[in-house]
């Protein structure tokens, strides 16, 4: 994989560590962080409901961070000790000291994290750019993963939808630090009503207090000198993982997972196609498809029963916990 580093600017400078707003913890969530050598990892994670639950990853897409998860987390609480991470450079996590934002080096940081906590393999969910970096995950290390999950995954499409072009753009240099620019007098409430027009499958859906915590997270994120970069960098790394071919291409090793894998569409889905659905269910040796007609590209937060619904039915089909 090629290296997604921008020339001119040093990894070590982006990975100091600003003073930003706190970020939002939900009632009932926990904020821990892992050190790992060169590479400091958030996780988000809330109490079980029961000693001895299988344990469980969730890794969000790009732009995002653990706080994606917090509607879908709770009600699987008593089938999975959950917990969800910021990939470097999102959330609270901050960069990589190796500037490395590569799908595989988002992959690379979800071993590391997994291989030192000893919880066991874990049923592991992404979404986005998580699902790409999820199908990596299951693809080269299958000890570490018992199910994954993929909303919306962020594989491969030779026709690129409209709406996700300007995301691909971002790789290009020096796009991203011009877009700042031109955004500057945008506002966070701006930003935050274009990014929910673009994700979600009906905006209208979103609670005027679910609003307002997403406006703040985006004032949050701002405030970060290395957001942009983070935001070009993985941008680049998706782009670079939808050119690669051979072994090391993301539909070939879709087709080496050997977990039992749920895949979910959203037939709203301005980002990932509702018709690479049928291309996925191929491609997943052990697959079963859950269409949301209705949905996005963020279906676990705007139908988490749904697709919690989906992920029991999962665990009940393997004997699971």
């Amino acid at each position: 994989m090629s290296s997604t580093e921008l020339s001119g600017t040093p990894a070590a400078a982006a990975a100091v560590a600003p003073t930003v707003s706190a970020v939002r913890v939900v009632e009932g969530e926990e904020l821990g962080s892992v050190e790992l050598p060169g590479l400091t990892l958030t996780v988000r994670s809330r109490p079980t409901a029961a000693q001895g639950l299988d344990p469980a990853l969730y890794v969000h897409g790009l732009g995002g961070s653990s706080r994606n998860w917090s509607a879908l987390m709770p009600l699987l609480g008593d089938r999975v000790d959950g917990k969800a991470v910021d990939l470097p450079g999102f959330g609270e996590s901050p960069p990589p000291d190796d500037g490395d934002y590569s799908v595989t080096g988002h992959a690379r940081a979800v071993i590391r994290l997994l291989d030192a906590e000893p919880r066991g393999p874990v049923h592991l969910f992404g979404n986005s750019l998580g699902g790409a970096v999820a199908t990596r995950v299951a693809a080269v290390r299958p000890d570490l993963v018992r199910t994954l999950t993929l909303i919306s995954p962020a594989l491969p499409e030779i026709r690129v939808q409209r709406p996700a072009v300007p995301t691909g753009l971002l790789a290009l240099p020096g796009i991203a630090s011009l877009f700042a620019r031109l955004t500057r007098e945008w506002t966070a409430e701006q930003r935050t009503r274009g990014v929910m027009a673009l994700c979600y499958g009906d905006p209208a859906r979103i609670s005027e207090e679910a609003f307002r915590h997403a406006v703040a997270e985006m004032e949050r994120r701002l405030e970060l000198p290395y957001f942009w970069d983070a935001m070009a960098r993985s941008a680049r790394g998706i782009v670079d993982a939808y050119t690669l071919g051979g072994q090391h291409g993301l539909w070939r090793q879709a087709e080496r997972v050997l977990a039992p894998t749920l895949l979910v569409y959203g037939g709203r889905d301005q980002l990932v196609s509702y018709r690479m659905a049928r291309r996925a269910s191929a491609a997943f040796r052990d697959s079963r498809l859950l269409t949301l007609p209705d949905a996005g590209h963020v279906a676990m937060m705007e139908y988490p029963e749904a697709i919690a619904q989906a992920f029991r039915e999962l665990l009940d089909e393997r004997g699971g916990s």
